[in-house]
Formats: C-alpha cells, sequence, structure tokens
C-alpha cells in the first residue's frame, strides 16, 4: 500500500532560506509570545517551533545545544528553558495557536497571528447585539423622527 511523504512546507524558498526565515520568526515568537505574519508562515512555524519547545521541555544539556542551532539569542534561549518550558510542562504538544486576519492590503496575503496558547489572551468572540431598526433603516418614519428631535436639541443648546 502507497504511503504518503510527510514533507516539509516550502514557502517559496530554497532550503538555506527556508531555515533562516524560521529561525528568525521561531526568535521572535519565543521572545514576544505572539507575532503577525502570512498564513502558510505561520502554519511552517507551528510544527516548527512545537519542537523546539517540546526539546526544551527535556531541559538536558543535549536539548540546549540542540535548540541552539536553531536560535542563536541567548537570551531567548534562556527564556525558552526556563519560562515556556516550564509553562507548558503539562501539556503534550499543540503550543502554539493561529488566528486568522483579514487580507492584507496591497497584496491581499492571508494574514494570521501565531501566539503560544499559554501565553495569548484567549480570542474574545464578540457577542452580535441587536441593532436598532430606527438606525438601521435609514427612511422609517422612527429614523426621521428621531433625526428631527435630535436637531431641535442640538439648535436649542447651541
Amino acid at each position: 500500500m502507497r504511503k504518503q511523504k510527510h514533507t516539509v512546507k516550502k514557502i517559496g524558498r530554497t532550503t538555506a532560506h527556508r531555515h533562516a526565515t524560521l529561525s528568525n520568526l521561531s526568535t521572535e515568537l519565543i521572545r514576544h509570545k505572539r507575532i503577525r505574519t502570512t498564513e502558510a508562515k505561520a502554519k511552517a512555524l507551528r510544527s516548527f517551533v512545537e519542537r523546539l519547545i517540546t526539546k526544551a521541555k527535556k531541559g538536558t544539556m543535549h536539548a540546549q545545544r540542540e535548540v541552539f542551532k536553531v536560535i542563536r539569542d541567548k537570551a531567548v534561549i534562556k527564556e525558552l528553558f526556563s519560562e515556556v518550558a516550564n509553562k507548558s510542562a503539562n501539556r503534550n504538544g499543540g503550543y502554539t495557536r493561529i488566528i486568522k486576519l483579514p487580507p492584507r492590503f496591497g497584496d491581499a496575503a492571508k494574514m494570521a497571528y501565531i501566539e503560544l496558547v499559554d501565553y495569548g489572551a484567549e480570542p474574545e468572540v464578540k457577542k452580535a447585539q441587536k441593532q436598532d431598526r430606527a438606525r438601521r433603516v435609514r427612511g422609517s418614519k422612527e429614523a426621521q423622527a428621531k433625526s428631527a428631535s435630535e436637531q431641535k436639541q442640538a439648535t436649542a443648546t447651541a
């Protein structure tokens, strides 16, 4: 039976450029806990960062050296091994969350936030409020009466 190949998302770059991009994005994600990027980069970054966090949870010297191959900033590595690994110690994977955003102006690229789950605030779901019919429908008698009363009050105060 033919099995599927597990390929890397190439995000339109050569291998060296892709590694450099993912390394820089992962450094900034660990530093700021939430970054805004394109949806394709966010999806590629998710698996990359989750492997790093899993290595950091081990806490060994070997794990530090493995992570240092990718992230070349000592302050970020210190933060990863002390704070991020401790906060996600009881979590078995799923350390990141991708929140989709409207397209970017200019080239209409799909945008997204990628954040560390234990640090990001839960996305707020806005409850739809029922809109007043008088405001919704311009030509209604109620809207005309309201606008007339507002104009009278404005002229009375002036």
